[in-house]
């Protein structure tokens, strides 16, 4: 009786209240911290940035999110390389081109979808002040580096033979430039030390490093898709999609759904080896369809203008696969507001632990959009509304494909690149331990 009244009694009442008060208190002041002053209110959030130093990080805070600030930006290394790697790549295009270069005093890379290697370059060359806020800092000292960037131009010295100039000698070899690169990255102590895994190498076009890609498999490849690589030499958990360097002027223009009069719009060439075969086989599908636009061009200026045209004043932009899965098209399209429609089964898209591509984007089967009437009827069914909300959404995401952008596509690659240190470290600390128990055995 006595213990049952004191349940009841105001005392114990007043007590209990009192001790939840206290400690509904006690955890909004600790959650509280994990946000101010010593975390940011509104941190840049990088969801699969692991700290550089685990054991630093021993705060239940830490580990409920995972920031990424100017603060803790990826260390990259860049090799100062041989001039030839580089801007010498930029004059053998130039002279195999019959063009002056006496007396430039800034060349400039010639543009082309696979720009991603100059842009990268030039981030790393700008001085620390302008680069305020970046997510990657330039060290100046091996022991101080994350990861370590060699920035060979390869998919620009590929193309320096690529329409040669009857009247220039052949004297530049992509493939003696490739095997000279190996020489000197085998030179490197910093190479030989972890067997290139802490290494970044950029291979944007599919045929890049063609020559000597088996023996930058270690390394982290940035590529355009994993089209003509081995199983074993590209993967998409330590390797880095790179969106193209898009061809197309972005379009600025707030125009509605009700301004764009065709449908669909495609652009480009009909007949494509591998994979690319679907396009001959969509055109016969599409072609004649009211509201279809499908013109077989090639590569020029006049073209790049029509192009532009078309996809601006189109709802729906068709991206099927060519000779790799890949294609510049589809960021032409991302930056004209025009809704892409995928038609490439194997393709991989940069930034995906960003971007949900299914909110500005429509993934059709090739199976099923070779079926007459199948594509036709998907996108009629989509109303205005949808198609805003498409629109809208592509709004947002242009920026992580604009590669002149602050906050634009090349810092978004660092954050990529940043994201493949823990299984890259991982990968290191066990191969030096399988080393040392090799080596500890034959000693024995």
């Amino acid at each position: 009786m006595i213990r049952g009244s004191c349940f009841k009694s105001p005392c114990f009442s007043y007590a209990l209240a009192f001790c939840l008060a206290i400690y509904s208190v006690a955890i909004s002041f600790f959650f509280h911290s994990c946000t101010s002053p010593f975390f940011p209110s509104k941190p840049r959030v990088l969801h699969y940035l692991l700290p550089t130093d685990p054991a630093s990080s021993n705060s239940l805070c830490a580990t409920q999110t995972l920031s990424f600030s100017a603060a803790t930006p990826l260390k990259v290394y860049m090799y100062d390389l041989p001039r030839k790697f580089t801007y010498g790549v930029i004059e053998e295009y130039l002279r195999a081109r019959s063009i002056d270069i006496n007396g430039t005093s800034q060349l400039r890379y010639p543009g082309n979808q696979h720009s991603a290697e100059w842009f990268l370059f030039m981030d790393l060359q700008k001085p620390h002040a302008a680069r305020a806020g970046s997510p990657a800092l330039r060290v100046e000292s091996p022991q101080d580096a994350d990861i370590f960037y060699v920035p060979f131009f390869s998919s620009l010295s590929l193309l320096v033979n690529f329409s040669r100039s009857g009247s220039s000698p052949v004297s530049y070899s992509d493939e003696q430039m490739q095997m000279e690169l190996v020489d000197w990255l085998e030179g490197q102590e910093t190479w030989k030390r972890n067997n290139g895994r802490d290494h970044v190498i950029i291979c944007q076009d599919p045929n890049a490093l063609h020559l000597m890609i088996d023996l930058f498999k270690n390394s982290i490849l940035l590529l355009s898709d994993f089209g003509r690589l081995k199983t074993d030499q590209g993967s998409w958990w330590k390797d880095v999609v790179l969106p193209y360097t898009h061809r197309i002027d972005s379009y600025v223009k707030e125009n509605t759904t009700l301004e764009r009069s065709t449908l669909l719009f495609f652009m480009g060439n009909r007949y494509r080896k591998e994979g690319g075969k679907v396009r001959d086989q969509l055109f016969k599908v599409l072609e004649n369809e009211e509201g279809m636009v499908l013109k077989h061009g090639v590569q020029s200026r006049e073209g790049r203008r029509l192009a532009a045209q078309g996809m601006r004043t189109s709802k729906f932009c068709l991206h099927p696969a060519g000779d790799t899965p890949s294609a510049c098209r589809l960021f032409d399209a991302i930056v004209s507001i025009c809704v892409p429609v995928v038609v490439s089964d194997k393709i991989e898209l940069p930034f995906e632990d960003e971007l949900d591509y299914s909110k500005f984007a429509i993934f059709v089967p090739s199976s099923k959009a070779l079926e007459p009437g199948y594509l036709v009827s998907l996108l009629r069914q989509i109303d205005d509304e949808k198609l805003r909300q498409y629109q809208e959404e592509l709004r947002k995401v242009r920026r992580y494909f604009e590669y002149g952008e602050v906050n634009g596509a090349v810092d978004h690659i660092w954050r990529a690149i940043a994201s493949k240190l823990p299984r890259v470290r991982t990968l290191i600390h066990r191969n030096r331990r399988d080393i040392s128990l090799d080596a500890s055995i034959t000693t024995i």
